[in-house]
């Protein structure tokens, strides 16, 4: 187990995610309903948030889809990195079971929590290097003003060697996880292990 961070409410602890409204009953489930979370993720028949979701197999196959092509294709902006822009944006968007999903892919990627650490406790500056501080910078950014990012934005992730793929990546990322956020802070919430709730401060 990696050292426990815990700050401003967001932690790299596992959590739950219980969710609010009605999710599907496996033993109801339609045979479509079934294969779709097979096909999304190997806890999806235990997780609300797919449970949910699979009530729309359809919707829930397409963004599966784009989910793995945007997080998992190979080439491009590293795992970890990808995992970085998405931690930003969930902590920017005080989404906690979010945040505490990619502080946990990024420290098993990176082998490290420093920059984990450093989110948590503002997103703007963090980062061990150049790069790193770049990436965070810009989905920073991209989160809190999408229509103000332009030429200049995208010059200084080209700066520490970002190239165009990359810089796609990692909007892609930002892009998912912003959506993302925000249906899991509208349909449900974030829970430790014994029930309790986790929220941001």
């Amino acid at each position: 187990m990696s050292e426990i961070i815990k700050a401003n409410g967001f932690t790299n602890e596992t959590l739950e995610w219980d969710a609010w409204l009605d999710v599907i009953e496996l033993d109801a489930a339609s045979e479509d309903q079934v294969k779709v979370l097979e096909e999304s993720h190997p806890k999806a028949k235990t997780s609300d948030y797919y449970l949910f979701l699979a009530h729309q197999p359809d919707i829930l196959r397409q963004r599966s889809a784009a989910f793995n092509a945007i997080m998992y294709a190979p080439g491009g902006l590293s795992r970890a990195e990808r995992e970085l822009g998405s931690l930003v944006v969930s902590r920017i968007n005080g989404c906690v079971y979010c945040a505490s999903v990619h502080a946990q892919r990024f420290e098993q990627l990176a082998k490290r929590n420093d920059t984990v650490r450093q989110v948590f406790d503002t997103p703007y500056g963090a980062g061990v290097d150049a790069r790193e501080q770049a990436i965070a910078k810009f989905s920073a950014e991209l989160t809190e003003a999408p229509g103000e990012i332009g030429a200049d934005q995208i010059k200084a992730l080209y700066e520490v060697g970002l190239n165009e793929l990359e810089v796609l990546d990692l909007i892609h990322s930002v892009a998912i996880f912003a959506w993302a956020n925000r249906l899991m802070l509208n349909l449900g919430e974030p829970v430790f292990a014994d029930g309790s709730q986790a929220e941001a401060k």
